[in-house]
């Protein structure tokens, strides 16, 4: 635990990438906490930092990008302090381990499943020969795949997509880590597989007491899974709650836009509602609040001064002018006050 409480802090963390001669600030000063037992859920568009979030806390970040400054601290340690593969071994897999968004790209084509999950199994619970077998179908039958001790030795081109990536499931809690990231586990799945597998996660959760962090840009996904939310842009932590916080009382202009870009709440016969603009970019200093240029709500402080961290409640923070006691009252969209209404209205 950290002095904080927290099963992981996350401090002011800043991770740069040296490219081409150039440095881009991919990780923006960011901040999160997280508790043991719960589940967080990072959200934002393509690029906004989510992944390469979730890599600094097991040491994957490329070769050419470093933590710049701030904090990781989990387990009594700082893992932003971490320098080589010495310092990650004991902790990746182990302690934090991660599902990754394409299986096929996880598992070794040229190993049977199987093997891929006895090797693990052997480095971190020190298990071997017969024991390590049998730890082996127990962990695929746990993920549910029917018939685990014939599927063990068969390869990953011989299994579904879905069987795919309960497998990689299987790999990544066979050391009973602590905490579970899963990177978009659910993208190149069918709907129907998408919901099983979700279901799966949370079922294991219960089953091994871990914690888990979901990377999605789906918040039909978040919807399902989440006790927590935090909402990245530009690199950066703009809004942090609970799930009823950031569906129904979100204060970020930009979460609005999340928000409202879901497809059950356009209404039939109009146009989908679609964020104008790009995202800036991370080669250049960036002035004021990232999503000013896209904000149809920007004050003209967003574009000389960075918000700080406003609070809304003790579980809500947003990091926006409009909650300065000066700014003018800006109600949300139409679509997140009908959302807001509907949920008051079934919670009395």
């Amino acid at each position: 635990m950290s002095d904080t409480g927290s099963l992981l802090e996350v401090r002011d963390l800043v991770i740069r990438f040296s490219l081409r001669g150039r440095m881009l600030t991919a990780i923006r000063g960011a901040s999160l906490s997280l508790a043991e037992g719960e589940t967080l859920a990072i959200v934002g568009e393509s690029g906004s930092g989510k992944s390469v979030l979730t890599k600094s806390f097991i040491g994957m970040l490329d070769q050419n990008g470093r933590i710049d400054s701030g904090s990781i601290l989990f387990d009594g340690q700082d893992l932003a302090a971490f320098r080589g593969e010495e310092d990650w071994l004991p902790l990746r897999g182990k302690k934090i381990a991660m599902v990754f968004q394409d299986p096929m790209t996880s598992l070794n084509p040229l190993l049977t499943v199987g093997r891929q999950i006895r090797e693990v199994i052997e480095l971190h619970r020190g298990l071997s020969g017969r024991k390590a077998e049998l730890a082996t179908v127990e962990m695929l039958d746990k993920v549910g795949i029917v018939d685990p001790e014939r599927r063990a030795d068969q390869y990953p081109h011989e299994f579904s997509g879905g069987m795919r990536q309960r497998a990689v499931i299987a790999i990544a809690i066979a050391c009973r880590p602590r905490i579970l990231i899963c990177d978009e586990p659910t993208t190149a799945l069918d709907v129907t597989i998408q919901a099983q597998i979700l279901g799966l996660i949370k079922a294991l959760q219960r089953d091994f007491a871990f914690t888990t962090i979901y990377i999605t840009h789906d918040l039909g996904v978040v919807a399902n899974v989440a006790d927590k939310v935090a909402v990245m842009y530009a690199g950066k932590i703009v809004e942090t709650g609970t799930t009823e916080d950031i569906f129904y009382d979100a204060r970020h202009p930009y979460t609005w836009a999340l928000l409202s870009s879901l497809p059950q709440l356009g209404v039939k016969g109009s146009p989908l509602y679609s964020i104008s603009g790009t995202p800036p970019s991370l080669f250049k200093e960036i002035k004021g609040d990232a999503f000013a240029p896209r904000n149809p709500h920007a004050l003209k402080i967003d574009f000389e001064r960075e918000p700080p961290m406003f609070t809304v409640s003790p579980t809500h923070r947003a990091a926006t002018w409009l909650l300065d006691p000066r700014a003018p009252r800006v109600d949300p969209p139409e679509a997140i006050r009908a959302m807001r209404e509907k949920y008051l209205g079934a919670t009395i």
